[in-house]
């Protein structure tokens, strides 16, 4: 069960530019006159490709090209699926050379590679036929759109077929059994796209849930038309006649349905009525079909493991015991030779993910033997056998497949993380925690520079998105080159309305205190100017998505205190947002920011909004946008950068054609990694 809400060489060498680089935030020394700077010839730049639209960004030196290369090949693994048959799993991975994470099979720990797509478009997702073992079927998007679509492929390669309507948006839901064996069909949940709705449509859109057999997919039929949207899981009893699914309405309030897919009737299980809202997270039933596991926050702060019982209504909660959010949890893994059965879930402890494992008999804890070392991002056990993959990462590498027995004791990794250079000496982030404008404690990670940097370091702030969501532990990429190369301190916050620290914390953001979030980042400017060794001086404020909003309102509460700012598909201006956003998930977004269409709602939104304060944005800005991102449409990137030019600010613009809400692309990104490079050259510089 998975309970889980809904990137031609110079003449120097690479070390003698990285030197330069990192020359240029060392403590300022007394220079000479030099003679003004020649423009580069085009061979000596690197050129955007074809589907890059470039505005104001100089040229980028190949010779900075050279200088960061190292830092924009790590090639992590993650686990996608167990073979039904044999002990061999599918892997996403991004190949040598590769622009997208594309899948792989993987027939023996460490073992070579075997190519399974070679799609257009990254691929997600993917599950492999039940029955047989012939297929695999999954999951891309064109261009970034998020119009997800479903193909069919041989189990070893070949051609795809396309199994879905291109004018909707799907999801794939669990395969049928009934009675313990599997009919072949699986659940497909689809919304409609703004494209094929009139406006008037556009209010009122469903949710159709069919089960498909992807070997008829023409025979798919509808089994539940449900209103509206953030419908989402899909765990079938064992007769195969029921859905238990999660209808999100918040980050603070979702809710537990069963559907009978016989007759269409729906019951919302909990929260039941008179009860208060809070979050209910749908996993699945119990063997015996007496109740059904669930994770809450209903009883406290945090996401509990819970179980219902059908008969008389009782709630126990698994995890009372933790003062953490449980994450996500997995099927027992089925080991009836001597009738044991484990299942596992990850639990966020102060931004790092740790795997619990729980006797499914007793619902007890039981201590396990070994783990690998890093943030758990995934539990997969394999059915009939003791087998338990486990994705992983930590600051010294991309995301790591092992795998546990843990009735054995051993554990064995299956893949090795590619890197360019040698990360062991990637240093973890630390918390750092500051009093904010009301006295609320707010944290952040921080990434220290090595000790070889001297002086009161350059500073980038990078907000994470969401704004339900968590800056957490572990590999940081191309980040790296700023903390180890140019000697910067980069410090991520989790401002309130961030997920991990409790509900509390997470609606403090909502509605009318929006800003109180901005604000947060006003007491973190007040914390850098109080540390001796970062220069408030030179901040640099960056964020993609929400975070990408956060940037730009730093940019106008906080423009005389910071250097420059690099907003990434961030919203520009609340009420167009919520007007142009894909249907399937505005009413989503109306319960986090608030309904536009309310006077005064509408009113505050806009009061608050970038784009009404945009003649106060000054300093030098970095636009980043998907052309195709269903999120923020590329509308709210374009109007900011007009407005901010217009009021004099130097703004640099950067859209990519084939992308959505951020660049899956490697080619893209390192155009986008390059042309950061040289902004934040530009604007931290003493």
């Amino acid at each position: 069960m998975r309970i889980l809400e809904p990137a031609a060489r110079a003449t120097l060498s690479v070390l003698a530019i990285s030197a330069l680089l990192v020359a240029t935030f060392a403590p300022a020394q007394p220079t000479t006159a030099t003679n003004p700077p020649v423009a580069p010839a085009a061979q000596d730049v690197v050129q955007p490709n074809a589907n890059l639209h470039v505005e104001s960004i100089p040229p980028i030196p190949k010779s900075l090209a050279d200088a960061v290369a190292k830092y924009t090949d790590f090639r992590g693994h993650g686990f996608v699926a167990w073979h039904p048959t044999k002990r061999e799993m599918l892997v996403s991975h991004r190949a040598a050379g590769a622009s997208t994470t594309q899948l792989f099979w993987l027939r023996s720990p460490l073992g070579e590679l075997a190519s399974l797509t070679k799609h257009p478009d990254p691929v997600s997702g993917a599950t492999i036929d039940p029955v047989g073992a012939r297929f695999v079927v999954y999951t891309a998007s064109k261009g970034g759109s998020e119009a997800y679509q479903l193909y069919r492929i041989p189990i070893d390669g070949g051609e795809a077929v396309l199994l879905t309507d291109e004018r909707f948006r799907h999801a794939r839901g669990a395969w049928r059994m009934v009675n313990g064996k599997h009919t072949g069909e699986f659940l497909l949940s689809s919304v409609p796209l703004d494209r094929n709705l009139k406006p008037e449509e556009r209010e009122k859109i469903s949710t159709t849930l069919r089960l498909m057999n992807p070997d008829r997919p023409q025979e798919a039929r509808i089994v539940a038309e449900l209103p509206g949207t953030g419908w989402f899981g899909g765990a079938f009893d064992r007769a195969g006649t029921r859905l238990l699914m999660t209808r999100y309405v918040s980050a603070n309030e979702s809710e537990v349905w069963i559907i009978d897919i016989v007759s269409g009737k729906r019951e919302r299980v909990l929260p039941k009525a008179g009860e208060s809202a809070a979050t209910h997270f749908a996993g699945r039933f119990t063997k015996d079909g007496r109740g059904f596991f669930f994770v809450s926050d209903r009883s406290g702060e945090f996401r509990e493991l819970m179980l219902y019982s059908f008969a008389d209504g009782q709630i126990t909660s698994l995890t009372k015991h933790l003062p953490h959010d449980v994450e996500g949890a997995s099927d027992e893994d089925d080991d009836d030779d001597t009738g044991t059965r484990l299942f596992y879930t990850r639990v966020n402890v102060r931004g790092r993910n740790e795997v619990r494992a729980f006797d499914a008999k007793t619902l007890k804890e039981v201590p396990l033997s070994q783990v690998p070392a890093g943030t758990v991002l995934g539990i997969a056990p394999r059915k009939r056998s003791n087998d338990v993959a486990i994705t992983v990462g930590g600051a010294t590498a991309p995301a790591e497949v092992w795998v546990m027995d843990e009735r054995a004791g051993r554990l064995t990794r299956w893949t090795r993380a590619i890197s360019p250079m040698d990360t062991s000496g990637f240093r973890e982030q630390e918390i750092i925690t500051w009093k904010s404008f009301d006295g609320l404690e707010v944290s952040g990670l921080i990434s220290r520079p090595p000790a070889r940097f001297i002086g009161k370091r350059p500073v980038i702030i990078n907000i994470h998105g969401g704004p339900e969501a968590q800056a957490t532990i572990g590999f940081r990429g191309r980040w790296n080159y700023f903390v180890n190369e140019l000697g910067i301190t980069v410090i991520e916050p989790n401002v309130r309305g961030s997920s991990g620290f409790g509900k509390t914390f997470l609606a403090l953001d909502n509605g009318m205190k929006r800003e109180d979030s901005v604000r947060d980042i006003g007491a973190l400017l007040d914390w850098i100017a109080r540390q001796p060794d970062l220069d408030a001086d030179r901040v640099l404020v960056t964020g993609g998505s929400y975070g990408g909003y956060m940037s730009l309102a730093t940019s106008v509460h906080y423009g005389d205190r910071i250097a420059g700012a690099i907003n990434v598909v961030g919203i520009s201006h609340f009420v167009t947002f919520l007007e142009t956003t894909e249907s399937y998930r505005r009413d989503l977004r109306r319960s986090e920011y608030g309904d536009e269409r309310d006077p005064k709602m509408r009113e505050f939104l806009h009061n608050i909004s970038p784009l009404t304060n945009a003649h106060k944005i000054k300093k030098p800005l970095f636009v980043v946008q998907g052309r195709n991102d269903p999120r923020v449409p590329y509308t709210e990137a374009e109007q900011i950068v007009a407005r901010a030019r217009a009021n004099g600010a130097p703004v640099w613009y950067l859209r990519a054609e084939n992308e959505g809400h951020g660049f899956a692309r490697r080619e893209n990104a390192d155009f986008y990694f390059f042309s950061m490079v040289k902004f934040v050259q530009d604007v931290l510089q003493p």
